[in-house]
């Protein structure tokens, strides 16, 4: 299924604006991540942390002055897609179950026309939680490792490079997306899940690049005299069709699992989302892009080297 036949469209022309554009973007977003950092979950943090569903509806504010009053300042309140459902975030820990059953107890005490069921408690630990984040850390930088080893074998370094610079951008993008979108009251937060959602929107993301350098490598061969600007533009425009059916179908999904998957899936779907954009776009203005300038930078190069050589045989 095609959706565009033969476009003709000069991407690799409009480069320079892109990568200002992109730039641009990873700044504004650091500068609000700097400003005001994305909230850590309890996996990152520490911490306990209550799922509870109430029989009746309930107010966020007078569970939080409740709290407040019972030894629990601060407490993060917020409901889960119902004002029945509530999950109740603590940087307190104790013994056991100690924080937890303190809490339980609260709500019991000041709350007995409103019956609820704790549908899950996790706790987790500073040294934890510690560990968990430098995890996090190297799981993306292997990630992009194992990509670059890969791709080299595939295509070439300079392939490679371009690959998982643009891979690199797709997370500092997606970073600024979501630091931007917490500023303006999205309340996400960096927590496994989220995690989980930056290792596949790398998967994503490569495997679009290596679809549009697969046909690269085919028309380099098939067009050897042509400029590889021109060759380059000839196969993302080839690609271009496949690449909105896949990344639409897929984006349509996320935002499906967005709008109804709740308060859980916000942080994945959303992250995800962006990810699929960014991915997409970074596979003819960044990937491409790179390999285009490094290969005329060695053209350009190699000519002088050779005019070099000549006038010195002179």
């Amino acid at each position: 299924m095609r959706i565009l036949h033969n476009t003709n469209i000069d991407f690799l022309g409009k480069r320079k604006f892109f990568y200002i554009l992109s730039l641009s973007i990873i700044i504004i977003g650091f500068l609000t991540l700097y400003l005001k950092p994305i909230p850590l979950g309890i996996d990152f943090l520490g911490g306990t942390e209550l799922q509870i569903k109430f029989d009746k509806d309930i107010s966020v504010g007078e569970i939080r002055k409740m709290m407040d009053d019972n030894g629990f300042p601060g407490m993060e309140i917020k409901t889960m897609g119902s004002d029945k459902y509530l999950l109740l975030r603590t940087p307190l820990q104790g013994e056991g179950q100690t924080v937890s059953d303190k809490i339980i107890q609260t709500l019991k005490a000041n709350l007995p026309d409103n019956n609820f069921e704790v549908q899950r408690i996790d706790k987790v630990g500073p040294k934890i939680g510690a560990e968990l984040r430098n995890k996090a850390f190297f799981a993306v930088i292997f990630s992009l490792i194992g990509i670059l080893v890969y791709l080299s074998f595939r295509f070439q370094l300079i392939y490679a490079t371009g690959a998982v610079i643009a891979l690199f951008h797709d997370v500092l993008i997606t970073i600024a997306a979501v630091s931007i979108s917490d500023t303006l009251g999205m309340r996400l937060e960096l927590n496994q899940t989220m995690l989980a959602a930056f290792l596949t929107l790398i998967g994503f993301s490569v495997n679009d690049t290596v679809i549009v350098f697969d046909r690269i490598r085919e028309n380099i061969r098939l067009f050897k005299n042509e400029d590889i600007e021109s060759v380059m533009n000839k196969s993302v425009n080839a690609t271009l069709s496949r690449t909105i059916i896949t990344s639409g179908t897929v984006f349509l999904t996320v935002l499906v699992l967005f709008i109804f998957g709740g308060e859980v899936l916000a942080g994945f779907s959303f992250t995800f989302g962006i990810g699929i954009i960014t991915g997409t776009y970074s596979s003819v203005f960044v990937a491409s892009s790179i390999v285009v300038d490094w290969k005329k930078r060695i053209r350009t190069s190699s000519k002088i080297g050779g005019k070099a050589k000549l006038s010195t045989a002179k």
